[in-house]
């Protein structure tokens, strides 16, 4: 009896990995089609996260225009990379309206994030290309959200454009309920799995 529980047990945990592959594939297929902002606060104080915000703003209605002709995540990004600068240069504009003298550095950098929720979207955890802007020291928490397609504009986002750039099933993970399980095996999976490579 004993044997057949074991034998049981073992055949358990072999369907579910072999459930997960489909779905942690589609959850890394997701990750290779999205680009993502990420700012870095100086420090957790109100008044630094307040700024991190008032940078935020700055940016996302600069690139809100810069992304309007970008059709593709490599688009995006191209476009990111010929303007960082300009980015940066927004950015610190904003620090220094404020009365702060901090310095912004901006990079485009392939970075992890945990599972994270948006509104009604969930983005898988893995690892991502993304604009990264480190206000200051960079200790502070951070903001985060997808540039493109683009999800940074809150209650207002359209979700046509995730619709559009994404393929059926995609949309269907990041959209739909039910999969909070499958996120955390994934995630689980991402972050042992970057422990050998």
């Amino acid at each position: 009896m004993k044997l057949f529980i074991k034998a049981l047990c073992a055949a358990t945990v072999i369907c579910i990995i072999f459930s997960m592959v489909p779905f942690s594939a589609e959850c890394s297929n997701i990750s290779g089609e999205v680009f993502r902002l990420h700012i870095l606060a100086n420090s957790d104080s109100r008044a630094d996260q307040r700024l991190k915000l008032k940078v935020r703003d700055s940016v996302l209605k600069y690139t809100n225009g810069l992304y309007k002709t970008a059709d593709s995540l490599i688009n995006a990004e191209k476009l990111t990379a010929d303007n960082l600068q300009k980015i940066a240069n927004v950015a610190q504009r904003e620090v220094e309206r404020s009365g702060y003298n901090y310095k912004v550095k901006a990079e485009i950098k392939r970075m992890y994030f945990d599972t994270r929720y948006y509104g009604k979207v969930t983005m898988p955890s893995g690892f991502y290309n993304a604009l990264r802007l480190t206000i200051g020291k960079g200790e502070g928490h951070n903001w985060w959200c997808v540039m493109y397609p683009s999800l940074c504009i809150g209650a207002s986002t359209n979700y046509d454009a995730l619709k559009n750039d994404t393929s059926d099933n995609q949309y269907k993970i990041m959209t739909e309920g039910g999969y909070e399980f499958k996120f955390k095996i994934v995630e689980y999976f991402v972050k042992i799995s970057s422990l050998f490579s």
